[in-house]
């Protein structure tokens, strides 16, 4: 069994694509609620140190590491650099909460969808969250969570996104086997689906386009697209104490779309 945290030491979040979007939010948000992040960047260090900046700024501490989630190769590596923040920087082997964050989007027709853009999103967004968990679960305390990001688009369907959907699809099933299988060890396992969000996710289409933008506002009950701390909060806020007992969900963070 793996060590649950000391009492009263400080709760520890990693969180994939930490630098930007909705990795960047909930990362501000956990900090907020008190809790030290370790967060993943690919390319953009300078968008990774200033987050860490910002939350070390909200009296936390937090590190900023390297990791290509489409490169599963690289995956033990990566724990060993984990291993090694969480010593340096807290004197702790182990730590909390797991964010799956990290992703990329692709907006293309089923018969136009390459082989080649299928395997990115493949081993980017299930290959990658499957096996950086599992790397990472002997890292994860007794009684941590665990936090994958999904999609609205598993819900409905939208033209252009059959692939990207169908990766998300198997994340959700593979979130409720892993909250089957590690329910033993006390890690609750959920899924956060958000809808269409206010990013530079695929090429920043919601925020930058203002069609695509009135369109979204128009199929979502609340009459607006999404913004990043709107799912930045629901992903600290499942990883809160108040929400222990929920455990193999899919949340849907969209505002009512399409309902």
């Amino acid at each position: 069994m793996t060590a649950s945290p000391r009492s009263g030491a400080s709760r520890i979040a990693l969180i994939t694509g930490g630098s930007r979007g909705l990795g960047r939010s909930a990362a501000l948000a956990l900090a907020a609620d008190g809790v030290d992040v370790i967060l993943t960047c690919v390319s953009n260090e300078a968008g990774a140190q200033a987050v860490v900046s910002e939350i070390e700024a909200k009296g936390r501490r937090a590190v900023a590491l390297r990791l290509d989630v489409g490169d599963s190769k690289t995956f033990p590596a990566f724990a060993e650099a984990v291993k090694a923040a969480l010593a340096a920087t807290w004197q702790r082997e182990r730590f909390d909460f797991l964010v799956n964050n990290a992703g990329v989007g692709l907006h293309a027709s089923f018969e136009e969808t390459t082989e080649a853009q299928f395997d990115m999103l493949f081993n980017i967004h299930f290959k990658g969250t499957y096996f950086l968990t599992q790397k990472l679960l002997p890292l994860i305390n007794d009684g941590g969570r665990i936090v994958n990001l999904s999609s609205g688009l598993t819900r409905f369907a939208m033209a252009g996104a059959s692939a990207y959907a169908a990766m998300k699809g198997g994340v959700e099933t593979l979130t409720r086997y892993l909250a089957k299988e590690l329910g033993a060890r006390g890690i609750a396992v959920n899924t956060i689906a958000p809808g269409a969000i206010e990013t530079d996710f695929s090429g920043g289409m919601v925020r930058d386009n203002p069609q695509v933008n009135a369109m979204v506002a128009g199929f979502t009950a609340l009459g607006r697209a999404g913004l990043p701390d709107d799912v930045g909060g629901a992903i600290a806020s499942v990883l809160g104490e108040g929400n222990r007992w929920v455990n193999a969900q899919r949340i849907e963070v969209s505002g009512g779309m399409l309902v």
